[in-house]
């Protein structure tokens, strides 16, 4: 039991000191994580843990996070990503299974272990990528769906892999590798296919399947719905590990992989109504076991090994990495993925996989590939994940500015001089730009996203490709002779920027900021900008009328209680706004928060009393 506890503090303190460390340091939680695994590497070894075993269980979060993955996807969207499924994780995985097998033919290897060695590199790692995916918010960027469409195939591809090794095996290495174990991915263990016909294994694997889905369509919605009705919250999330749990071990009795499973069954799911609370429940867990699955990457590299061969390690990383991101940026470009989407794409996949462990045990225990190269592939491995957070931050400080620097296209020539200036026509300008246009008001936009820009005009929209921060743009697009420029940039910097130049250089032009959130309103004021408009609040105004009608109000009460209470709100932030400090955070200036509190004081009486009297009429 104590050495249980030490282990368990142990694990806990490092990743509550290294995490917050790399985060703060921009390097993101996964290197964190990476970095703790190597520092408890010595500790690890006095306790006489096994990694590799708390490896296996670690990698249930990779199970986890794929079932809320599939939670977020409707099964249309899936149907609707079959053209990238095939062209961009079919096309990854066979050409950089055939390109690494022949880098590793012609390096003096055998061409059975040659072909293993291919397809045990060209997976990539589904954990940090999607990890780091989430976590800086590109998921939903093309370079980011691309990326999960190439790493489902690869998941569903481990399956075939794993048929076909064993077929590979080399006399000479027969009986000199020792058979190695698993992870929750897959495939060791019990396996109740073994032994069976090839035609009754596949109709046993499709019936599982099968019953993943009837499971997830059928069964969970009455006994969610049960444990709803009786309150118990506790119960509720036993369920639900309960149900993940289960699918992953169908999974693994049929030879498939639980991740595929889980992910299978997070789809049939994702149009349930218990889909958020489902999310809510799995994702504590799911976040503590990637990061002890991190931490035991970090853990498993052999340093004796490493310093050893520690030229040949890094030889063979680089030449991994390099070799991916050149098939990954061909397909990309290919596939018409357009600049720092294709940079996303080609470096976030470059690495071998926690996928890379499995197939490294199963190739040597079947004499495919020998003890002292499998030694040598796993350090390749653990490396190139290891690498992967620092070509995230590449990306992040390297290729990223680059393309909004205007780098990647010329601007456009700007032909127009109308009265009003849109900067940028996104989810809130292009709103805006067809009210103008209803009223038959006319503008110049700007917009920097060149995919953007071309589905518009498929629509019969005008607008120019460049960076409306430019000062030498707006001067062409008329800045000067312009009566209002509406500012709906995404990022708070670009409308700082853009906003204090205008004000500054062309105090006739009246400005229509969008603000991000209450602290960008006081920091747009502070700047001199007078008319802003956050980009939630009217919604969330409307939410709150809503709400008040929900309670029984009719709409002209509920109507008359948002204005008091947006009255009121407005106000105060006009009061407030004269003692906001531009370089000091709100939370963190006290002659705001004194504002704020004395405020409150006198206004919230007032709005009670004001509520009370419209709830009376």
């Amino acid at each position: 039991m104590g050495d249980f506890l030490m282990l368990a503090f142990s694990l806990l303190v490092a990743g509550v000191i290294a995490v917050p460390l790399a985060t703060r340091f921009g390097l993101g939680t996964v290197l964190g994580y990476l970095l703790a695994g190597m520092a408890l590497s010595p500790l690890l070894g006095i306790l006489e843990v096994n990694v590799e075993q708390m490896q296996q269980f670690a990698e249930f979060g990779v199970v986890m996070m794929l079932f809320i993955i599939g939670l977020e996807l409707e099964p249309r969207r899936l149907w609707d990503m079959r053209r990238r499924l095939i062209g961009f994780g079919g096309g990854q995985v066979v050409i950089t299974t055939v390109l690494l097998a022949g880098i590793a033919y012609f390096s003096g290897n055998a061409w059975q272990t040659a072909v293993a060695i291919g397809m045990i590199l060209a997976l990539s790692s589904t954990a940090i990528v999607l990890q780091t995916l989430e976590e800086k918010k590109l998921m939903r960027t093309q370079g980011g769906e691309a990326s999960f469409s190439v790493l489902l195939v690869q998941d569903v591809a481990v399956i075939p892999m794993l048929a076909l090794l064993p077929l590979l095996a080399i006399p000479e290495l027969t009986g000199a590798g020792a058979h190695g174990g698993e992870g929750v991915h897959g495939h060791g263990g019990l396996n109740l296919l073994a032994g069976l016909p090839a035609w009754l294994a596949g109709l046993a694997t499709v019936g599982a399947v099968g019953l993943v889905v009837f499971i997830g369509v059928f069964l969970t919605r009455p006994v969610f719905r049960m444990i709803a009705d009786l309150r118990l919250r506790e119960m509720f999330t036993a369920a639900a590990l309960m149900f993940v749990i289960g699918i992953a071990l169908l999974m693994t009795l049929v030879g498939l992989s639980p991740a595929l499973g889980a992910f299978i069954a997070g789809v049939v799911l994702a149009n349930s109504e218990f889909r958020h609370e489902l999310e809510a429940d799995i994702n504590p867990f799911k976040s503590l076991l990637l990061g002890l699955f991190f931490i035991t990457v970090g853990a498993g590299i052999d340093f004796a090994l490493v310093s050893e061969r520690f030229g040949e390690v890094l030889f063979w990383t680089a030449l991994v990495i390099g070799a991916k991101m050149l098939v990954l940026f061909g397909i990309g470009k290919a596939f018409h993925l357009m600049g720092q989407d294709r940079w996303l794409f080609s470096l976030g996949l470059a690495q071998a996989g926690e996928f890379g462990f499995v197939l490294i045990a199963f190739a040597t225990g079947n004499a495919v590939l020998s003890r002292e190269l499998a030694d040598l592939l796993l350090l390749v491995v653990a490396f190139s994940m290891l690498v992967t957070p620092l070509l995230f931050i590449f990306y992040e400080k390297v290729i990223v500015p680059r393309y909004s620097a205007g780098e990647e296209r010329e601007a456009d020539a700007i032909e127009e001089n109308n009265s009003i200036i849109l900067a940028g026509r996104g989810r809130i300008g292009g709103i805006i730009d067809r009210m103008l246009d209803a009223a038959g008001y006319k503008t110049t936009v700007i917009d920097y996203d060149s995919r953007h820009i071309a589905n518009m005009e498929k629509f019969g929209n005008k607008a120019y490709f460049g960076d409306a921060t430019r000062p030498d743009l707006l001067a062409s697009a008329g800045i000067a002779q312009a009566k209002l420029l509406i500012v709906a940039l995404d990022e708070k910097d670009q409308i700082d920027r853009l906003v204090s130049h205008v004000l500054e250089n062309y105090p006739d032009v009246h400005v229509l900021a969008r603000a991000i959130d209450r602290d960008h309103v006081f920091k747009l004021w502070a700047l001199g900008c007078r008319d802003i408009i956050r980009e939630t609040y009217d919604g969330a105004v409307r939410m709150g009328r809503s709400a008040f009608e929900a309670m029984g109000h009719d709409r002209q009460a509920a109507q008359a209680m948002a204005d008091a209470w947006e009255e009121m709100d407005r106000s105060s932030m006009i009061e407030v706004a004269d003692v906001y400090k531009v370089d000091v955070p709100a939370w963190e200036n006290d002659e705001l928060i004194a504002r704020v509190r004395k405020l409150r004081e006198e206004w919230d009486p007032k709005l009670s009393d004001q509520m009370d009297q419209i709830m009376k009429r």
